[in-house]
């Protein structure tokens, strides 16, 4: 999912392997994730997506923005969530870290590199089944005699 600010940018899912930069988006008040080489497209990840940041993941102070050093996460895996749902004109995007810590996509610094390292399984599963032709209509044997 991409976050409703992330509206005017456009969009593709996550997919495993992918690498992802940390980017504020020009048409947006926010940051999210796009694919290497791809700046204006926002990559959206599914919750339970699973990334991992090339180095350990830092964000900007909760308060005085431009004023207080940015807050060093100390985590390199996350998990990507969604937090706020009951608040539709807030960010929802979020990872968590395995300490828990939570930290919303917008807050991440600029320039961040991460990978996908798992889907959801239910995203797994439907794109299994995608990915599989349908096996054909058969008609069913003629009983009558």
């Amino acid at each position: 999912m991409c976050d409703y600010s992330l509206h005017h940018v456009a969009t593709r899912p996550a997919r495993i392997e992918d690498k992802l930069v940390v980017t504020k988006f020009s048409n947006s008040i926010t940051r999210g994730f796009s694919a290497v080489g791809e700046p204006h497209v926002a990559v959206c990840l599914l919750p339970g997506t699973e990334i991992a940041f090339e180095a350990n993941a830092e964000c900007e102070p909760s308060f005085g923005i431009g004023i207080l050093p940015n807050k060093k996460v100390g985590q390199r895996l996350a998990r990507f969530r969604q937090i706020n749902m009951d608040n539709a004109v807030t960010h929802h995007d979020a990872l968590e870290f395995p300490d828990g810590q939570v930290v919303l996509l917008t807050r991440l610094c600029d320039g961040q590199r991460a990978t996908v390292l798992q889907l959801p399984a239910a995203a797994r599963t439907e794109r299994a089944e995608e990915s599989v032709p349908a096996e054909p209509i058969r008609e069913p044997a003629n009983t009558a005699r």
